[in-house]
């Protein structure tokens, strides 16, 4: 068990759903660890989930049922540094669909509201290059761009 754990609030009702749906999306070392429930004599519903405990390739983090109270926002959000173009392109989509929205280089919301940002691999690299003239051509690439595209920001 890791000692830090990110604690994330979500509307009443939808924590289950959310924890399931990211357990799919990225996949790999992903799964739902625990679930624990109301009792009568807490402020939400007895029997609805409470916390949602789950791991995302690896990572824990718990879901808790806070209700309309607290948002996200973009202050907060989940990098993912992909393997390929290909996986970056597929948590893009699944990520932003069913109400997701897109934001600019690489963030987006998904349809709980929570932020992520999709990394394709190289983008580090790209950005530091040691030339300081291609370094900001990428960057200048990154910043026009919704989802990342490395080879754009390679060869721009």
């Amino acid at each position: 068990m890791q000692k830090v754990t990110t604690f994330l609030w979500y509307p009443k009702g939808v924590i289950e759903e959310a924890a399931d749906y990211y357990v799919s999306v990225v996949g790999g070392d992903s799964r739902v660890l625990e679930t624990t429930r109301w009792t009568p004599a807490g402020p939400g519903e007895a029997g609805e989930a409470m916390t949602v405990r789950f791991q995302l390739d690896g990572a824990e983090y718990i879901a808790f049922d806070g209700g309309p109270e607290f948002t996200f926002t973009e202050a907060v959000s989940l990098s993912v540094e992909c393997d390929s173009q290909e996986e970056a392109d597929r948590l893009w989509n699944e990520l932003t669909s069913g109400g997701g929205q897109e934001s600019q280089c690489g963030w987006l919301k998904d349809k709980y509201g929570l932020s992520w940002q999709i990394v394709p691999p190289g983008l580090g690299d790209a950005l530091a290059d040691p030339d300081p003239e291609k370094a900001a051509r990428a960057m200048k690439a990154m910043l026009g761009m919704r989802r990342l595209d490395i080879e754009a920001i390679r060869n721009a």
